[in-house]
């Protein structure tokens, strides 16, 4: 028997013997390369935290202390530790374990992990409710170098530091986000690495003075004194925290012995721990990046199957036709580059390519400020990770009328990374920013030229988004407003971008069914004056809307608004979409199963429509 199968809970490693911990940490490691080379999943990251994991768990019972980890891609190890190592090979399927810490899976789980920087701001919330509530529990954030270049990590840090809460706040640090990381806080860490002197003095000095309370009293001007000499004050003493570190994120018996004596100082603290993205493993630790969320591959080479064309990669390519042609265009990242097809701009345009690291945030304001300026910026973005930008595109862009375009990736459900990363309300909240212009294109064609036309001929705030993943049966190009695409009697079918392909299946299903639907296109949801559309419904009567979105300012809402406004209302609706938004993880063809919008599930609505179901 493994000692993994063993581990049933997070107390279960505290009974380890220390000969037995870095046994563990291979199984572990053997385990995360197993089953992420066949569910596809974060290797390099989850690598890298192995010791740190165990640690974690010998100091504190998850079950009652608070671990929260800071987007969550870490957290493999974690999960295996606290009774879900059986279930592993579930990973990121439909009904098995998700990719990040959900609280249903298990108490574990402190909370829903799935986006960058809030650690520190929700470990603190819970803190201060221990603190309020009289409760008896242990509160440590787990948050990367990468997340610190994102503002609300700051916010955070400075409230902790004046709270007085007790909490221990461990900066993995390991010199990379996703992509290498940028600015100036990372220079700041490049340089604390080097002065890793102190926190082994520290334990020493306890460890001799803790049978003697009043010396130690007495000597804590002189450890005050050695440390200015030791460790020079940096950003996060200035702010108030108490620094330790920099410690050996792979050493786990040094490491435990800091993250314990953290805890018991009862204060907040930041531990500083270094630790190596793909540890243990040849070809992640040293292509990283490239490891970083990979699909299947193979686990001894580490070799994946060649890549597919996809909407990134032509969102890339016809940007860089944009720039060699118009100089003012300027790509921005959010530490994505290769996430969003822009490495062949860093390479081409360096000068005109920005990553700002993980703060979307400021990547619309600097984007404002590009554009007032006379630049044209182009923010390639994750539509998921948009939404932390969304008082950045009124306030600093839309009240101004700037031109700043936003490539937004991911569009729609995105599969096995779940309902943190499915990009299913950018619709609803595009279409509150004043002037906002949305195309949403169907195929690589219409991809480069509504990019084109959002790039070269219009004035405002633009959005052009598009699905993760390849083209479909779709392949034709149309700026139009709205593209007919099949005409009909008995029923008009609207949709748009990728949820096209599943439209035309739909039409030919109600066919064989002895019904003919009109199916129109729409390019550009906002504006669009719905001209087809209306006037498809006062001939047909009937109309369903299928799209990839929340029913919350849903396209078909907006469209029914229209008809209401025209003066008449549809004899029967239907609108298909994901509801509420809230989506589980699974592969998008099941999620689509799932929320009745495959092509089975629209065409069976659609009779039921026509009052021809079963």
């Amino acid at each position: 028997m493994s000692i993994l199968e063993t581990i049933h809970r997070s107390n279960d490693v505290k009974k380890l013997r220390e000969e037995q911990l870095p046994v563990l940490c291979g199984e572990l490691r053997e385990m995360i390369i197993k089953t992420v080379s066949k569910t596809g999943g974060h290797l390099s990251s989850n690598l890298g935290t192995v010791e740190l994991t165990v640690a974690l768990h010998r100091v504190y019972n998850s079950e009652i202390d608070r671990i929260v980890f800071d987007v969550g891609h870490q957290s493999y190890s974690h999960k295996m530790i606290t009774g879900r190592a059986q279930q592993f090979s579930t990973l990121r399927q439909f009904g098995g374990l998700s990719g990040f810490p959900k609280p249903y899976e298990a108490v574990d789980d402190a909370c829903i992990a799935g986006h960058a920087s809030n650690a520190v701001s929700v470990a603190l919330g819970m803190a201060r409710a221990r603190s309020r509530l009289g409760d008896k529990y242990d509160v440590a954030a787990v948050i990367g170098d990468g997340a610190m270049s994102g503002g609300l990590a700051y916010e955070g840090l400075t409230n902790a530091a004046s709270s007085g809460e007790p909490m221990v706040i461990i900066l993995n640090d390991n010199n990379m986000s996703i992509s290498e990381n940028v600015g100036g806080t990372a220079s700041l860490l490049q340089q604390m690495r080097a002065r890793p002197g102190y926190i082994s003095f520290k334990r020493w000095y306890r460890e001799a003075l803790s049978k003697t309370p009043k010396l130690y009293q007495f000597n804590h001007s002189i450890k005050e004194w050695i440390k200015s000499r030791v460790l020079q004050e940096n950003m996060f003493t200035e702010m108030g925290l108490y620094y330790l570190g920099p410690v050996d994120g792979h050493d786990l018996l040094s490491l435990e012995t800091a993250i314990r004596y953290a805890r018991d100082m009862r204060k907040t603290v930041l531990l500083h721990v270094l630790t190596k993205k793909g540890k243990g493993c040849s070809y992640a630790s040293r292509e990283p990046e490239r490891y970083h969320g990979p699909g299947s591959f193979d686990p001894v080479t580490g070799a994946m199957p060649a890549a597919k064309p996809c909407f990134s990669t032509a969102f890339g390519d016809a940007l860089c036709e944009l720039a060699q042609k118009e100089p003012r265009v300027t790509a921005i990242t959010a530490a994505m580059s290769a996430g969003t097809g822009l490495d062949a701009f860093r390479e081409r345009f360096p000068d005109r390519f920005f990553d700002v690291g993980i703060a979307e945030g400021h990547s619309v304001s600097m984007a404002a400020g590009l554009a007032k300026q006379g630049l044209i910026p182009v923010f390639a973005v994750y539509s998921s990770f948009l939404q932390r930008a969304y008082d950045m595109l009124i306030h600093d862009v839309a009240l101004q009328g700037l031109h700043v375009v936003l490539g937004v990736d991911r569009a729609g459900l995105v599969g096995s990374d779940g309902e943190t990363h499915h990009g299913v309300f950018d619709v609803s909240y595009l279409s509150s920013v004043p002037g906002m212009s949305i195309w949403c294109p169907a195929s690589f064609a219409e991809l480069r030229e509504m990019l084109r036309y959002a790039v070269l001929e219009e004035t405002g705030p633009v959005a052009v988004r598009y699905p993760r993943g390849g083209e479909g049966a779709y392949t034709d190009s149309c700026l139009e407003e709205e593209t007919l695409l099949s005409e009909g009697e008995d029923l008009t079918l609207v949709c748009y971008g990728a949820t096209v392909n599943t439209m035309l299946s739909v039409v030919d299903r109600l066919k064989d069914a002895g019904v003919c639907a009109e199916l129109i296109k729409l390019n550009r949801i906002r504006p669009n004056r719905f001209a087809s559309c209306l006037g498809s419904l006062k001939k047909t009567g009937r109309l369903l809307v299928a799209e990839e979105v929340c029913a919350a300012g849903c396209i078909g809402r907006q469209l029914l608004a229209a008809t209401a406004e025209a003066g008449f209302v549809p004899q029967a609706v239907k609108l298909v979409n994901l509801g509420d938004g809230v989506v589980t993880h699974g592969s998008v063809e099941e999620l689509l199963q799932l929320k009745g919008l495959d092509a089975d599930s629209i065409a069976r609505a659609a009779l039921e429509l026509l009052g021809k179901g079963e």
